[in-house]
């Protein structure tokens, strides 16, 4: 067996389901789970219209590289989204299963085991980052974005002799769980970090149709880089999903787009890995990604969640809206497991501990002291939810 699968730890779902083992929370309060981020506002009409309209294509191998048509669908997106010029669908964009296998697949294209490896992630921190990085070989290497420094990853952290062994770093903006934009300084310090020690950046931005202000989209990679007059994309590479941008999250469907040379090479991996999207996926995806009013419709859902349901849960947790995505980031002023199995046991509501996001790094968990909650349930769930919440710490 791999050595590297022993250094995994158990994915924060698990570590919950251990905590919650023996508690009977009260019947007579319905659940109400806002520990995952699953979409579960409707998948739209057009998606299951054309996934079933293109259900002969079952009878056909598809190929890793996707069609024309889907690979020009993203390209187009992309342009419109992010104010591009033309992008070569054909070099700069991939069809993935969903943006979670090509961020843990990357690391296997990326790092080069035949010198000292080191990955960059946030801390708090998506995990396919870290299991991606330790069995590519690689060490982690984890930067706490806390209240403290604004929740940004803190680049001039890390010494020149540490930055010698990275190989890549991935950001995730919007985050998870702290909702933070990434800004073009930051960008612009990053990419000049890239050019000086080479590595090559993955940027996770699953949540970038998820903000509350329409004409006010957060800023994405590709989109910084064009302003910053890097059009080549060099070292950057950025993952993008229809699940939560579309409520489709069983469609396992995404893109890779940017840095040519590095796609070629990812191409090269996911042929023998053998990760091809179906036809019908291809043309509901395809439809997905040309219709935007349903997108706006899902903004318009979540905004009006968190419009009702912070002012609520604030006046139990000291909260502060995030700059885009679907989740609160919560301080509870106190122990976050102790706090999470508390209102699983008292109000049946699930919340995931922020302590299991994040990795303790000189005696600092920066994830300790937080609960992640999703707003994914409906309105009335997370207004009902919410009450709960603050209940249950007037009780405190």
């Amino acid at each position: 067996m791999n050595p590297d699968l022993a250094k995994l730890q158990p994915y924060p779902f698990e570590r919950l389901r251990q905590l919650f083992a023996g508690v009977t929370p009260p019947a007579h309060l319905k659940p109400i789970n806002l520990s995952i981020g699953e979409p579960r506002h409707p998948t739209p009409q057009l998606i299951f219209d054309a996934l079933t309209a293109a259900l002969p294509g079952l009878a056909n191998y598809p190929t890793v590289l996707g069609t024309p048509q889907l690979r020009e669908a993203i390209a187009g997106w992309l342009q419109r989204r992010y104010g591009l010029p033309a992008i070569d669908p054909a070099t700069r964009v991939l069809p993935v299963l969903g943006s979670r296998e090509a961020l843990f697949s990357f690391a296997q294209v990326v790092v080069d085991r035949t010198r000292p490896a080191a990955v960059v992630a946030p801390n708090p921190f998506y995990q396919i980052y870290e299991g991606a990085a330790l069995l590519a070989g690689a060490e982690p290497i984890y930067l706490p974005t806390t209240a403290a420094n604004g929740f940004r990853m803190e680049f001039e952290r890390l010494t020149p002799e540490q930055w010698r062994t990275v190989q890549l770093v991935y950001v995730c903006t919007p985050g998870n769980p702290t909702g933070k934009v990434m800004t073009l300084d930051e960008w612009k310090a990053l990419f000049e970090l890239a050019d000086r020690y080479g590595f090559t950046i993955a940027s996770d931005e699953c949540y970038s149709e998820i903000y509350f202000e329409e004409g006010r989209a957060p800023l994405g990679g590709l989109q910084a880089a064009r302003a910053l007059g890097r059009d080549d994309f060099a070292r950057l590479v950025v993952f993008g999903s229809l699940s939560k941008r579309s409520n489709a999250p069983g469609l396992r469907s995404g893109y890779v787009a940017g840095d040519a040379q590095v796609l070629a090479k990812f191409l090269l991996y996911r042929t023998y890995h053998g990760n091809a999207m179906s036809l019908p996926v291809q043309a509901a995806s395809i439809a997905a990604w040309n219709e935007e009013a349903h997108v706006i419709e899902n903004r318009r859902l979540y905004a009006a969640k968190f419009a009702q349901a912070t002012p609520i849960i604030g006046h139990a947790l000291r909260v502060q809206p995030p700059e885009a995505a679907f989740h609160l980031w919560a301080h509870t002023r106190g122990d976050d497991e102790a706090y999470a199995k508390r209102l699983y046991a008292e109000c049946n509501v699930t919340v995931l501990p922020g302590s299991y996001l994040s990795r303790t790094r000189d005696g600092q968990n920066p994830g300790a002291g937080y609960v992640r909650i999703a707003l994914v349930a409906t309105e009335d769930e997370v207004l009902e939810a919410a009450h709960r919440i603050a209940m249950l710490t007037d009780k405190l």
